[in-house]
């Protein structure tokens, strides 16, 4: 099966301010995986786009790139509360996982030693396999790689590795900003990748909108 795309309707790790009004110009675009970070976004806003997002069927995403337990525990339960289908993102924590494992929510956390805005990764390669194996032992749903975020090795051998390996389902966060690099993430072959920076930056259709440049990776993954 083909990787999903999921539209992230945010710019450098933090959600964009009209991002309802972006949401509604693309709602018609064949694309069912949508969402959008904990940073930039206040929560009667969230609580509203994603009301708009499920009344036209589409499966919701939060990534939160903030990194304590607090604070991951508090996103947890927002996204819980507002409907989301996923939590992504977030360093793992046992609280959170005890928090989630009866609720209807799958949860993705980030593997490896990631920290920053926009988040980066680092450590060994097997460093980040061993931690991969240590969160699928503690029955998270998923792993959120940010492979092109990897500052210490291979971006692309990482995310071949932990892709092969992983007995869940991966997802590929992150400067996902070509076609050569949609057609390696195809390759590669998650579960699903996420773009938002590379929608707003305009480097699919450098003279369109957002909506243009949608379209674009829409057609590119047509393609494959």
């Amino acid at each position: 099966m083909q990787s999903q795309l999921i539209v992230m309707l945010t710019q450098n790790d933090i959600t964009v301010k009209n991002a309802s009004e972006i949401f509604d110009s693309c709602k018609d675009l064949p694309v069912n995986y949508w969402g959008f970070k904990n940073v930039g976004i206040s929560p009667d806003a969230t609580r509203d786009l994603i009301a708009a997002m499920k009344k036209h069927n589409k499966v919701t995403f939060l990534e939160v790139v903030t990194y304590t337990e607090e604070s991951c525990l508090e996103c947890a339960k927002m996204a819980v509360d507002f409907g989301f289908d996923y939590l992504t993102g977030t360093r793992f924590f046992p609280s959170v996982a005890d928090f989630l494992k009866d609720k209807p929510i799958k949860y993705y956390p980030f593997v490896g030693n990631v920290g920053g805005s926009p988040v980066t990764l680092t450590g060994t390669e097997q460093d980040i396999l061993n931690d991969c194996k240590r969160l699928e032992q503690a029955g998270v749903h998923g792993l959120d790689l940010v492979a092109y975020r990897y500052v210490d090795g291979d971006p692309v051998a990482l995310a071949k590795s932990v892709v092969a390996s992983a007995t869940t389902e991966v997802i590929l966060a992150g400067s996902i900003a070509s076609e050569e690099r949609i057609r390696i993430v195809n390759e590669i072959n998650p579960f699903a990748f996420t773009m938002g920076s590379a929608l707003f930056d305009k480097l699919f259709v450098p003279d369109g909108d957002f909506r243009a440049n949608l379209e674009k990776v829409i057609d590119v993954m047509n393609s494959l």
